[in-house]
């Protein structure tokens, strides 16, 4: 019976993961995107010390890691890219880890969010989550019988 409660919440919690790191990531990439690097060096010191371009590049790839860790499952096209979303994000958040670390800064959020990231990896390594499903039981398709 456990298994069953389990096959019950389970899903809804990893599309919680989801969304919540892809709200988060998308934060991150829209600040790093539009922002000035003044603006930004004031709430992550680190951004005023490196290059420009070094910041674009991560909000580029916090960008495509929001997008790819929600849509593919979402639109349910291609919805193990959602694992590989994920699964770039843990690697992602490695680096972000060595790099605090060498700059002597705590890697405190990149633990949490690489942690978040690889139970979502852990919960999409098969597809969808059945989830997807019930976001699309109520469509009906070209083929539908309705």
């Amino acid at each position: 019976m456990s298994i069953r409660k389990t096959s019950k919440w389970l899903p809804t919690a990893l599309w919680i993961g989801q969304v919540l790191l892809s709200v988060m990531l998308g934060w991150a990439a829209w600040m790093k995107l539009s922002q000035t690097p003044e603006t930004l060096s004031a709430m992550w010191p680190w951004a005023g010390e490196v290059s420009p371009w070094l910041v674009k590049l991560t909000g580029v790839a916090d960008l495509l890691a929001a997008l790819g860790l929600v849509l593919p499952a979402w639109l349910r096209v291609r919805p193990h890219l959602t694992f590989l979303a994920a699964v770039a994000l843990v690697l992602l958040m490695l680096c972000a880890m060595v790099f605090h670390i060498s700059r002597g800064e705590s890697p405190t959020f990149n633990i949490i969010i690489a942690v978040l990231a690889a139970w979502v990896a852990w919960g999409g390594r098969t597809g969808p989550p059945p989830f997807a499903d019930q976001l699309t039981d109520n469509v009906s398709g070209p083929n539908s019988s309705k």
